[in-house]
């Protein structure tokens, strides 16, 4: 008998637990930096230097913090469920815990791209990338990330994940960003929807789901004991 499948939706509040800066938050990235300054392709032509540094700074952290409970029991699920996680976030914090299904929708920390054929994709050696690593095209790399203002190529396959879901779970997303908030439209009639948040998002369109008032460790352990 196959096991049945857990998509699971996660966001920053994920990963905040582990100590990694939010970009949205009270005191979150944002507010030290503008975003047309750090996360776009108009940012990467004006001041690459710039950009360079935020990603090494994140990434160097990136090196410095672990995977925490919510990762976890994640990964354990796995012993009993068909997990597939889809991930808003570009830490490998997921992968790290044991998840072996993961997908990023927003790019990878870890990883740099040529700037000039976005399917030349390394993994970076390392937390810091410097001006004049090039690809294999001799272009300069920049960070495997999905800018404001790129597509976000991974949806139509997140969006197909969605509609095969047995259960689907949503942790520690505000539900506003798209088109990844748009996901859940293509969960199928009738399918288990648990939404784990410390705040219940304001304008949610999802139909019936389970409201698990925790922040993403608690809230996920409260799920695996209580519900599933």
């Amino acid at each position: 008998m196959s096991k049945k499948r857990i998509v699971v939706l996660t966001g920053a509040g994920v990963s905040a637990e582990s100590g990694i800066k939010t970009f949205r938050d009270s005191g979150g990235l944002w507010e030290e930096y503008d975003i047309m300054d750090v996360a776009t392709p108009e940012a990467w032509e004006r001041n690459r230097d710039l950009v360079m540094e935020f990603y090494n700074q994140r990434r160097k952290q990136l090196y410095e913090v672990e995977p925490n409970a919510a990762h976890y029991a994640l990964a354990e699920l796995e012993k009993d469920y068909d997990v597939r996680i889809i991930t808003q976030n570009v830490d490998d914090l997921h992968e790290r815990a044991g998840s072996t299904h993961v997908m990023h929708l927003h790019g990878e920390m870890k990883k740099v791209r040529s700037s000039v054929d976005e399917n030349l994709v390394y993994t970076l050696d390392g937390w810091e990338l410097k001006p004049g690593d090039q690809c294999e095209k001799g272009s300069q790399l920049r960070p495997h990330i999905v800018w404001f203002g790129e597509p976000v190529h991974m949806i139509p396959a997140a969006a197909e994940l969605s509609a095969t879901a047995d259960i689907y779970v949503i942790i520690g997303t505000s539900l506003n960003v798209y088109p990844a908030a748009g996901l859940v439209d293509y969960v199928r009639p009738g399918t288990p929807v648990y939404l784990i948040d410390p705040a219940k998002p304001g304008a949610i369109h999802i139909p019936k789901f389970t409201f698990i008032q925790e922040k993403a460790s608690t809230g996920t352990k409260k799920l695996v004991e209580e519900y599933l």
